[in-house]
């Protein structure tokens, strides 16, 4: 119901904003943390497992991060784990999408569950590590997210279909078209343009991702923003792939009108690793 999705938004915010624009970035890593739990018990459900492996995947994704927390990964490079984990999600991301929810399922349990535990804890750890580097440089990877998203919604409801009539992904989600795909793909390229504009006006004490990109290699940041935002749709479709897979329309009910922690991250979780890597070369 539409009161339920602005009650909890709202919510969300309230928690969210607080602890990202904290002058310390432990209470936003701590935040981060908790949902990252929660998006481990539901990939557990999903993949088969009951109410208490689930339990179990959560409390132990806890202790994994705290772990890495405490030994400092947030403050080193890591840039062979970026890659490693990049290389997967693209490579495993393009394999698993085209052979579709059979591949999936053929899949034993407990190597889906491992690789839903790989993924989310490097999306633990990237979204922290990007928190330390500064939050526009971290809100600049979420909104690239979120522009895509967006503009792949209005583009794809006025347009989709009257210039390609195959759906993007349909055995997996019917609604994705290519139009709102490449509508997607050019209202982050304007955002990547006017962020890196206003940051050189504006002369901010964090850079952007954008900022970063176009200070390095610029003819980088044309396929590095592209190929981030084909990669959100990629984590998207993946998800719904894991939903179809598992029969159910929501990751879980955590959040009241919007579904679950994964509905939300999703297209997140191979977009923070791969911006982390493309940041440190």
């Amino acid at each position: 119901m539409l009161w339920q999705r602005v009650v909890t938004a709202v919510v969300l915010l309230l928690v969210l904003l607080p602890a990202l624009f904290y002058p310390s970035p432990e209470p936003f890593t701590a935040l981060a943390l908790l949902f990252i739990a929660a998006a481990a018990w539901e990939w557990t459900r999903l993949t088969g497992y009951g109410h208490l492996p689930a339990l179990t995947s959560a409390a132990f994704m806890v202790l994994v991060c705290v772990f890495a927390w405490t030994a400092g990964w947030l403050q080193q490079s890591l840039q062979p784990w970026w890659a490693a984990v990049g290389f997967l999600w693209v490579i495993g991301g393009t394999v698993l999408l085209r052979g579709g929810t059979a591949l999936w399922s053929a899949l034993w349990p407990a190597a889906r569950l491992a690789l839903g535990f790989l993924i989310l804890f490097a999306a633990w750890l990237a979204v922290a590590q990007a928190r330390l580097m500064g939050v526009n440089f971290l809100l600049s990877i979420l909104a690239l997210v979120w522009a895509a998203d967006i503009c792949a919604y209005f583009v794809g409801r006025s347009l989709g279909g009257r210039f390609v009539r195959r759906k993007l992904a349909p055995s997996i989600s019917p609604g994705k078209t290519w139009e709102g795909f490449c509508g997607g793909m050019v209202g982050v390229l304007v955002l990547a343009i006017g962020w890196a504009w206003l940051d050189t006006r504006m002369q901010a004490a964090s850079p952007s991702l954008f900022s970063h990109l176009l200070a390095g290699e610029r003819w980088f940041l044309l396929p590095a923003i592209l190929g981030l935002a084909a990669m959100s749709v990629v984590g998207d479709l993946a998800e719904s792939l894991l939903k179809r897979s598992a029969g159910k329309k929501d990751s879980s009910h955590l959040l009241p009108g919007h579904g679950g922690v994964l509905d939300r991250i999703d297209a997140l979780l191979p977009t923070l690793p791969l911006a982390l890597w493309m940041h440190s070369l």
